[in-house]
């Protein structure tokens, strides 16, 4: 067997991959600060900061975007005339939602049957550590070959683009011969996945409003507008009787011709519950890669409990659009 210096490298710094992803994912960076202080965001910013200042980088600045929150930058200059490529990741994580629900604590880095658990131990803390160790690996055996630009987001799981409006201001910090992004993984376990287009996103936050304020079901029911029945019909006209995604202007008849995706092992993967069919129709690889796909991310309107006999006067849903390759989403 061939001896690989790279992969021997990786393995032995794995220990301190490990330490600096425990730091990492304890930072409980959610980018929405009605739920989560902003300190916390900062921390992981700064942290992010240091360590490229540990790895010898160059410009290292926190870079105040205009949603109010840090992505952080680095430069790592490599050998004249070289290439510049550009290694991507965010620090920013999900809410944890049901904190009781989780195995472990969400915000403490746990290992279980050789896996690393934790709230942003894959997406994507787990790619700013993937790039630190790549690059240590890279200079333990003969130096880093290219330029080296960092860039680790801070919302990009809120979505509200603060990366994005800043990079339009500033075009020069992004560019680059190449761009690495570490927020992929593998098609499946043991099967190492170079991932070349990714499905973008819109959302639109939708809000009804009927009356001036909640009526007794008793009294007003059966003429009085509801709220959250009309949004329920408008959410409802988003999918057809199969679940296929049906808005007037987007095509959901397109096919992959690339990488198939078994059924079986798709349902194994998204632990489909037995009995219970899949939406839409084409091949899995053709639903979930090459087409529109809607998803109702939220509804905000009064819960089952403590609920009261009323019609509703208001009722907001936030609708999350998959755009598959090829698909402007501003136009989507």
């Amino acid at each position: 067997m061939s001896r690989n210096p790279i992969a021997e490298t990786v393995a032995s710094l794995m220990p301190k991959a490990k330490a600096e992803l425990t730091e990492l994912v304890a930072f409980k960076s959610v980018a929405d600060f009605e739920q989560f202080p902003k300190s916390e965001s900062e921390a992981a910013a700064n942290w992010v900061a240091d360590a490229l200042r540990a790895e010898g980088f160059q410009d290292v600045a926190l870079l105040d975007t205009p949603d109010g929150t840090q992505s952080v930058y680095g430069f790592l200059p490599g050998p004249e005339g070289a290439p510049t490529v550009l290694l991507y990741a965010h620090y920013d994580v999900q809410p944890p939602l049901d904190e009781a629900a989780w195995v472990s604590p969400p915000f403490e880095l746990v290992e279980r049957d050789g896996r690393w658990y934790g709230r942003g131990s894959a997406d994507c803390k787990g790619g700013v550590i993937m790039h630190l160790l790549a690059l240590r690996a890279l200079k333990a055996n003969g130096g880093v070959p290219v330029s080296v630009k960092v860039i680790a987001e801070g919302s990009e799981e809120q979505g509200t683009g603060g990366l994005e409006r800043y990079a339009e201001e500033h075009p020069e910090l992004l560019t680059a011969d190449t761009i690495v992004i570490g927020d992929a993984g593998n098609f499946r376990v043991g099967l190492p996945t170079v991932t070349s287009t990714l499905r973008g996103m819109t959302l639109v936050r939708v809000s009804v409003d009927t009356l001036e304020g909640n009526l007794h079901s008793g009294q007003f029911g059966g003429a009085a507008p509801d709220a959250l029945a009309a949004l329920v019909r408008t959410l409802d006209s988003l999918r057809a009787e199969d679940g296929s995604t049906t808005v007037d202007g987007l095509t959901s008849d397109t096919v992959w011709d690339g990488l198939q995706y078994e059924e079986s092992t798709f349902r194994k993967d998204a632990k489909v519950l037995d009995g219970v069919e899949l939406i839409g129709e084409g091949t899995v690889a053709d639903r979930i890669w090459a087409r529109p796909a809607v998803t109702v991310l939220g509804i905000d309107c009064p819960p089952v409990i403590g609920a009261t006999p009323s019609v509703q006067a208001s009722a907001r849903a936030l609708i999350s659009l998959r755009v598959p390759p090829g698909v402007d989403a501003a136009e989507a």
